[in-house]
């Protein structure tokens, strides 16, 4: 299955709200960093990204037919010259903004003992056997490598946001780019995917507030928090 719609936002830009509007406006399930807690066997594939090979395409993304969020958003240009009919959306924030938001939640990294629990809880339940190899991906290759290593280096990571967007914006040609603020709502990504406007109010997934429970109840900790709150 190809995909349609690639996101080339970093997390924390409404990545969330995004997959569930994609969603709602037709376009099948929508992959987002989530997904990985459910599907830990395709970490190898996503290793293979990181190290500059091929992955299996069909095993990353059986079933879905957009994809959003972080690992995916990393690769936007391997996956637009995978899928060249697909449409990119660039979901954008101030960088202050964004920093204040990443900085409390995504950038603090995986919870202190969280691959040793799964490891332990593994040996009962095959949904956290392959946790440890994707906290492994997340801190080596997302932290480590993409992000160097600052992602708590404010200044750093505020200019590299702004880069990374500057870049998406020289890469993408401009009729195959949405560059999107998700406040903006339905309006200019129907507009872009060629969609009518739903008769729903935009989703607003994932808010700040809310990031740690969201956390908790995803497919990828639900377990673990089961674990640690026993």
């Amino acid at each position: 299955m190809a995909l349609e719609v690639i996101g080339a936002g970093w997390g924390r830009t409404g990545t969330e709200s995004l997959k569930e509007a994609l969603e709602l406006l037709g376009f099948g399930r929508c992959y987002h960093m989530f997904e990985l807690g459910k599907r830990t066997r395709q970490v190898p594939e996503w290793k293979k990204l990181f190290r500059g090979e091929r992955p299996d395409y069909d095993e990353l993304f059986r079933g879905f037919r957009s994809a959003v969020d972080f690992p995916a958003s990393i690769f936007y240009r391997q996956l637009a010259g995978e899928f060249p009919d697909a449409k990119v959306v660039l979901t954008v924030r101030d960088p202050e903004a964004w920093w204040k938001s990443a900085s409390s939640t995504i950038l603090k990294g995986a919870p202190p003992g969280l691959r040793l629990t799964a490891r332990a809880f593994g040996m009962f339940s095959p949904n956290l056997r392959g946790i440890p190899m994707l906290v492994d991906m997340l801190e080596d290759d997302i932290y480590g490598s993409f992000l160097e290593g600052r992602e708590r280096d404010a200044e750093h990571m505020k200019a590299r946001f702004a880069a990374w967007n500057d870049e998406v914006q020289r890469t993408i040609p401009r009729e195959r780019l949405l560059v999107f603020d998700v406040k903006e709502g339905w309006g200019p990504l129907c507009a872009f995917l060629g969609r009518p406007i739903p008769n729903t109010p935009f989703p607003r997934k994932n808010g700040g507030d809310g990031f740690a429970e969201r956390t908790r109840t995803s497919s990828l900790m639900r377990e673990f928090w089961r674990g640690a709150d026993a």
